[in-house]
Order: C-alpha cells, then sequence, then structure tokens
C-alpha cells in the first residue's frame, strides 16, 4: 500500500445520526410493538388505515398487508421484518419524542460519550491528536443546532463540526474558562451514544 493510499481518510458512517436516532427511541416510555401483526397495525392506522399507501411505505404488495392484518401471516422475511421495525419504531410516540427533543434544546441539553480521534489546532502549543473516549455534556444551546440540523436533513460531514466544538467547549476548554482559542475535530469515529 503506497503512503497515499493510507492517507485516505476512512469513509463516515452516520454514527453521529444513528446515535440521535437510538437517543430519541430511548425515551419511549412504553415498548414500541414487537410482533409483526402489531406492527402492521399501528402502521396501517398511521396511515389512515390505507392499506395501499402501507404497502408502498413497506415495499409490499396489498395483499401481503392484508394476510399480517388477518394473521394469516406472521414471520415476514429479514428485509421486511427490518422494515416493520424502523418504520414502526420511527413513527412511535411521536410526543414523547418530541418533548425530549425539546427539552434538550432549551434546558437538559444532551451527554454524548464518544470514541474518537481528536486533532487539535490552537494558538499556543497543544496535546497532539490522538483516539479518545470523551464523556461530556452539551449545552442546550449545541443541542439545538444539532437537532435543528438533523432534522433539516444535515449528513454525517454537517454534523461533525458542530458536535467537535460542542464537545470543545464542554470538554476541553470548561465552557470557555481554559485554552481559549482551542479548536479540536474529531475523524475516526469508533462510537457515539447520546442521550437526552
Amino acid at each position: 500500500m503506497s503512503d497515499h493510499e493510507q492517507q485516505q481518510p476512512v469513509p463516515r458512517r452516520n454514527r453521529v445520526l444513528d446515535a440521535l436516532v437510538r437517543a430519541e427511541r430511548k425515551v419511549f416510555t412504553r415498548p414500541a410493538p414487537k410482533s409483526a401483526k402489531a406492527q402492521v397495525e399501528f402502521l396501517y392506522k398511521r396511515a389512515k388505515q390505507s392499506t395501499k399507501a402501507l404497502a408502498e411505505q413497506l415495499g409490499v404488495s396489498t395483499r401481503t398487508v392484508q394476510r399480517y392484518r388477518a394473521g394469516q401471516q406472521t414471520k415476514p422475511q429479514k428485509r421486511l421484518q427490518a422494515v416493520l421495525v424502523e418504520e414502526t419504531e420511527s413513527q412511535w410516540q411521536p410526543q414523547v419524542r418530541a418533548q425530549a427533543r425539546e427539552r434538550a434544546a432549551t434546558t437538559a441539553g444532551m451527554q454524548v460519550e464518544v470514541y474518537a480521534y481528536f486533532g487539535f489546532t490552537c494558538t499556543g502549543s497543544s496535546d497532539d491528536g490522538r483516539e479518545r473516549f470523551i464523556s461530556t455534556a452539551i449545552s442546550p444551546t449545541y443541542a439545538a443546532e444539532i437537532l435543528r440540523l438533523q432534522e433539516a436533513g444535515a449528513t454525517e460531514e454537517d454534523l461533525h463540526p458542530v458536535v467537535a466544538e460542542a464537545i470543545t467547549e464542554s470538554y476541553f476548554t470548561e465552557w470557555g474558562s481554559l485554552a481559549r482559542g482551542l479548536r479540536a475535530d474529531f475523524t475516526h469515529v469508533r462510537s457515539i451514544e447520546i442521550e437526552f
């Protein structure tokens, strides 16, 4: 492998976006439906009782939706099972999720645990970049910006600078009291968890 190939950045996965989705799902006050029949019934009601609309949403025939609603089929194939889980959980308890997001954006902020490579720029000297595990609170101001970007359809690349800035402020500069002018950026995110 040449030096040029070794220096190519590793493609970013949607780790921050996925962590935001998981954070929303952690606030559910009741578990989402688990059986295929219950999931189809829930989604059917959310699709305004339109078999055709639900079939299009799930990528199956209207007859398949009817079979699951009637209990004639109970074990979906892996693809349909994954779609049922994703669609059900993404539509489950919208008011609870909205309240948690509002709380994070106005008063509570977020708790972030991230394991990634952090690099720094600063006037003067700073630590060399390296992999770190960091757990820190993010202020409601940054939480609001992150959630606004997510709602606007931001990509992972759009979110990384904002999350890095939030971590810099809360963890590295302790809300501006240390290392003025320090800027951290993270790459090669191995894991990230977010809590509202």
